[in-house]
């Protein structure tokens, strides 16, 4: 197990997946710096947080600003002291076909999406070079590898993180340095976004199921985090299907998705006209870190408790190769 000293580091913490992470590394006792745009989200994240056992500041940005970040980057060192993990968790969409998207959505969802992480990544490489130690977490998704319809700017977003990712890591191990880049990659997950994305559907948006709860995936990061797991890590059978589906069979995925992923992102209730969403500005509201999708959401995945079990997952492997030898024997 690595143990990165410091504080930690999660934008996008207000809601969602952000806010989760914010409550599993506060039960560790941590010291959090929290960014997102919503102030009053973002307190009610704090005072979670310290309920929780951790410390948490509150620092009001815009990730697509570099040089909001690299002021809360300078704020978080002197209040809670160096920079240990950065998780880069925040995203933007827009559930609509390419042919009604306009240039400054497809412009806003990836300065969010990718600029953000990028901004976040050199932010904390600044503080993390020096010291020669500290490990970034870039919140991925399974669509970083297989796009759908309909997001086609989160899909380019997260691709283009993958690359970036993949850059930078490579220059890390030139540079023979001891800060850890990861990508965990995620499945769909009942967090608020469907509520205040940007939708030209007819009906409400929702995610692909099976829809997971957004305190597996926080537990995945939190593994990531302590335990050097690679170049990147799948959380959910869905993302490793779709990770390696599109790998050995892009065509037919192609043409799978052309017939499904209309549907499938799509609830049953009609879309409602005229409702605020967060591209530009943060929608009002209590939101917290599940979405509406409570009764479908699946608690727990074996594949995650697999993946962070590496002893159980290797003893079953062997087993299974063992039973596959003495049946070909007889």
């Amino acid at each position: 197990m690595i143990l990165p000293p410091g504080t930690v580091v999660i934008t996008g913490a207000s809601a969602g997946l952000g806010r989760a992470l914010a409550h599993r590394f506060a039960r560790d006792g941590a010291r959090l710096g929290l960014i997102a745009r919503d102030r009053e989200r973002l307190e009610a994240t704090r005072l979670e947080v310290e309920a929780l056992g951790g410390t948490a500041i509150v620092c009001p940005a815009d990730v697509a600003d570099a040089g909001a970040l690299d002021r809360v980057a300078d704020r978080i060192e002197q209040e809670l002291g160096p920079i240990g993990i950065w998780v880069n968790n925040a995203m933007a969409s827009v559930f609509s076909p390419v042919t009604a998207m306009q240039p400054d959505e497809y412009r806003r969802v990836t300065e969010v999406t990718y600029l953000g992480s990028v901004f976040g990544t050199l932010a904390a490489l600044r503080y993390m070079e020096p010291r020669n130690q500290g490990v970034i977490i870039q919140v991925g998704s399974a669509l970083a590898y297989r796009s759908i319809p309909l997001q086609s700017a989160y899909c380019g977003a997260k691709h283009a993180l993958l690359g970036f990712t993949a850059s930078l890591r490579c220059e890390l191990i030139h540079q023979r340095s001891r800060i850890r880049v990861t990508m965990v990659q995620m499945p769909a997950m009942n967090t608020p976004q469907f509520e205040w994305v940007r939708n030209r559907m007819p009906r409400r948006a929702q995610p692909v199921p099976p829809i997971f709860q957004p305190e597996v995936c926080a537990e995945a990061v939190h593994y990531a985090a302590h335990h050097d797991v690679g170049r990147e890590m799948l959380v959910g059978w869905p993302t490793v299907q779709a990770v390696w589906g599109n790998k050995l069979a892009p065509a037919l995925l192609d043409r799978y998705l052309g017939r499904t992923g209309f549907g499938s992102q799509q609830a049953e209730e009609f879309a409602t006209t005229g409702r605020p969403d967060n591209l530009w500005q943060p929608v009002p509201g209590g939101w917290g870190a599940h979405g509406r999708f409570d009764d479908r959401a699946r608690r727990q995945s074996f594949q995650i408790w697999l993946r962070l079990r590496p002893a159980v997952a290797g003893a079953a492997l062997a087993a299974i190769g063992l039973t596959a030898a003495w049946l070909l024997l007889r």
